[in-house]
């Protein structure tokens, strides 16, 4: 929504502002000028990039223009399911824990935490390491290693389509000036035209110009950061997950191990503590529980 809106005040605020000066806003309208910037633009950025990256470009702008970033359920579906793993882990030998990591699909745990389930490349990350764990051969600080190795790597694959689009925002007021040259040869051949015709010709060709950089830092770079900020804080998800598993390798009890990693989530965002506890110490005991378990618990308290 903040896109839609900033790009309208921008239109809104170039035309507004021509029109006040005297402009004819229907000058500005020279659409085979936009189909030169256009495609060019589309055609270099498909040569620069692998059609992977081509493809996940689309799939970041729509995250981007629906702010599809965690929410608050996101974190503490989270921290829930890191939590009940790690209680596994302390209180259940490793045969039955293996049967989660192994197959998450079918295991009761992850079942439980929907959000986290949906995202298959964080439930691959969040086995690859509890598999590290309960071998028990690893030490913390190898682990810290090579979790950051494998998050940075994700970070720069996530914001590939960031870099590639800033490329082109970099490369649109060149574009823009070919579209202009190209205007200003179709103007040179019409010398003998009348002045008034000629100068139609030359103000076309100028909208090139215009156009190219416009685009550039109107709308182009700005949807790339907004991009940037979009996969940015979805890969803040994979920071929590090392900090807590982390704290938890160095001795803390799992309600102390997620602490750790729900101070990685930004203050606007940030879920409190009491509902943290809620959510993955008592309400994620309830849902781990059998119905059978869950009603002894009840008839107990």
């Amino acid at each position: 929504m903040s896109i839609l809106f900033g790009s309208l005040i921008t239109i809104a605020s170039l035309l507004g502002g021509f029109a006040a000066m005297g402009g004819h806003i229907g000058v500005i309208w020279q659409p085979w000028e936009f189909v030169i910037i256009g495609g060019m633009a589309l055609g270099t950025y498909i040569v620069a990039n692998p059609w992977k990256v081509v493809v996940d470009t689309g799939v970041a702008v729509v995250q981007a223009l629906t702010m599809a970033v965690p929410q608050q359920r996101h974190y503490l579906d989270l921290l829930g399911l890191l939590h009940s793993l790690m209680r596994e882990v302390r209180n259940k030998g490793r045969n039955e824990v293996e049967g989660h990591i192994d197959d998450p699909a079918s295991s009761e745990i992850f079942g439980n935490f929907p959000t986290v389930l949906a995202n298959e490349a964080m439930v691959s990350f969040i086995c690859d390491y509890f598999r590290l764990i309960i071998m028990g051969s690893a030490r913390p600080h190898e682990i810290e290693a090579l979790m950051d190795e494998e998050i940075e790597t994700i970070v720069r694959s996530k914001l590939k389509p960031y870099s590639s689009m800033m490329m082109v925002a970099e490369g649109l007021p060149a574009l823009g000036i070919v579209a202009a040259v190209l205007g200003v040869i179709k103007a040179m051949g019409a010398l003998d035209q009348s002045p008034k015709l000629l100068g139609g010709f030359i103000g076309s060709a100028l909208v090139g110009t215009f156009a190219g950089i416009f685009l550039s830092y109107g709308l182009v770079a700005p949807l790339a950061a907004k991009v940037k900020s979009v996969r940015e804080r979805q890969c803040r998800m994979y920071i929590i997950v090392k900090q807590t598993l982390l704290a938890f390798m160095n001795g803390a009890l799992p309600q102390i191990a997620i602490e750790h990693g729900r101070k990685m989530i930004g203050p606007g965002e940030r879920p409190s503590i009491d509902v943290v506890e809620n959510e993955t110490i008592s309400g994620g005991a309830a849902k781990a529980a059998t119905p059978d378990q869950a009603a002894r618990a009840g008839a107990g308290a």
